[in-house]
């Protein structure tokens, strides 16, 4: 028997063990079902506390209201403000309309288009070469080129860089060569050589689109078409007649509110009233005859 140390000899004997008891076995999920059902009746007697507790609470005063009482406070989400939010449009009283079209019609009685032409085509030529160009600078160019290529043949024949020569003072030359070029060749092919009449037809002719479609029928043929550019788009919009961004949509807004046969006139009378009055930056109201029937939308400074 080995000897043990004196340090060994002072420490006394550990207690022996116990066997541990058996553990009962349970069948998978049996402690997490009783978890949950432990913690839903939990959940139910507190739900049950506190529907006691609001049954037996004194109800609040209604806030008061009149002279001499506060208004009550809105609760929840807040309300849009009248003005806010763009809403329905609600358009003008027809006889407001009819006033400010017989004010035009006085301020500007011989209004017409400012381009040169002596046969629909040239308009049609013209008007392709205004956009992005004033029509000043148009009325110079044209008549060096009607002179060399005086019918839609001779235009859909001309070589690209011949034609770009003759009308580079306009700007976007390169583009406005081409679409006369294919517009012409289109009207020689398809129309033989004469420029449709319809909307449809014109519209389907390349660089040809409804401002210029409207150009063409309403000065050219005689059947309106309301112009819709830059001038129109101002004016209508600060006049209230309509908040479309889109021309083919202000066009389509303007069209109920406006007699069929004023159309083409009343563009001219927008675009001449837009050009000497109603400008861009600081529109002239001061001299404006249209200003008592103006609600001025948009317009932050004028003089």
């Amino acid at each position: 028997m080995p000897r043990r140390s004196p340090r060994a000899r002072a420490k006394p004997d550990p207690a022996p063990r116990l066997p541990a008891k058996a553990r009962p076995r349970t069948s998978p999920g049996t402690r997490r079902k009783a978890a949950a059902q432990a913690a839903g009746k939990a959940t139910a007697a507190a739900k049950g506390r506190s529907k006691a507790r609001r049954a037996t609470a004194t109800p609040k005063p209604a806030p008061r209201s009149g002279a001499h009482g506060k208004p009550p406070r809105p609760s929840g989400r807040k309300l849009p403000s009248a003005g806010r939010g763009r809403g329905r449009f609600k358009p003008r009283d027809p006889a407001q309309v009819q006033s400010i079209l017989d004010i035009l019609a006085h301020a500007h009685p011989d209004a017409t288009t400012a381009l040169n032409f002596e046969n629909p085509l040239q308009l049609l030529v013209a008007t392709i070469l205004s956009a992005q160009c004033t029509d000043a600078r148009v009325n110079q160019v044209t008549p060096e080129l009607f002179r060399r290529y005086p019918d839609a043949a001779a235009l859909a024949a001309v070589p690209q860089e011949e034609l770009e020569q003759v009308i580079r003072s306009t700007g976007f030359f390169r583009n406005k060569s081409r679409a006369i070029r294919e517009c012409c060749a289109d009207i020689v092919t398809k129309h033989g050589g004469q420029v449709p009449r319809t909307l449809e037809e014109l519209t389907k002719l390349r660089g040809v689109g409804r401002k210029t479609a409207n150009v063409v029928l309403g000065n050219a043929f005689g059947i309106p078409g309301l112009v819709v550019d830059t001038h129109v788009s101002r004016v209508s919009h600060r006049l209230g007649l309509t908040r479309e961004s889109d021309p083919e949509k202000i066009e389509f807004s303007l069209m109920p509110q406006i007699p069929k046969e004023r159309w083409t006139v009343f563009s001219h009378w927008l675009i001449l009233h837009g050009r000497q009055i109603c400008v861009a930056r600081k529109p002239r109201c001061s001299i404006c005859p249209l200003a008592t029937l103006c609600p001025r939308i948009g317009v932050s400074a004028s003089v």
